[in-house]
């Protein structure tokens, strides 16, 4: 059994960083799918719409030109002047795997192995991070009671010491003497 150093064609950082947040979901576009599969970008697209019933929209969505627009600098890296020919398409996770199935190269499915192991690192990063906020939240709240706690045995021992200065009138306790 090869080791995952001896599988990755890629350094996981170059994928990591062709991993972008749109429409709130961690996706990779086509362009940068298609250097990583050592094909050209029309090639996977042709092979996208061979198949096109393998990718609905949660799989796969094309770039509107207000999101280009709005992260040009993140996605399309165009020179000045430029315009847009063809909007990017951007896979998530699933259509990435799905890729895998449509363009049949061993150097596709090394790298789509590599691509879903980065996203399930990327996914158990964030899991852990919320795991960590939720338990940093209930120690705040044990802290919050705890505190609460504190105040009212601060206050009951202010009354003690407000009963132990005052002076206690007492009725004398004994016999009547009748005089």
């Amino acid at each position: 059994m090869r080791s995952r150093k001896e599988e990755a064609t890629v350094p996981d950082e170059i994928i990591t960083g062709q991993i972008y947040l749109i429409r709130g979901q961690k996706v990779m576009l086509d362009k940068d799918l298609a250097k990583l599969y050592g094909v050209e970008t029309k090639v996977l697209k042709q092979a996208v719409k061979r198949n096109i019933d393998r990718f609905p929209e949660n799989f796969m969505f094309e770039i509107t030109t207000q999101e280009a627009n709005s992260s040009r600098s993140q996605i399309v890296n165009l020179k000045q002047g430029e315009n847009i020919k063809y909007l990017p398409s951007a896979f998530t996770e699933q259509g990435v795997a799905m890729l895998s199935s449509v363009l049949n190269s061993k150097q596709a499915i090394r790298v789509n192995i590599q691509i879903i192991r980065i996203f399930t690192k990327i996914r158990q990063m964030l899991a852990d991070n919320t795991e960590l906020r939720l338990e940093i939240e209930q120690i705040k709240k044990k802290l919050h009671n705890h505190g609460k706690n504190i105040e009212v045995v601060f206050r009951y021992l202010d009354e003690l010491i407000e009963k132990k200065d005052k002076p206690v009138k007492r009725n004398v306790v004994g016999y009547k003497t009748k005089r």
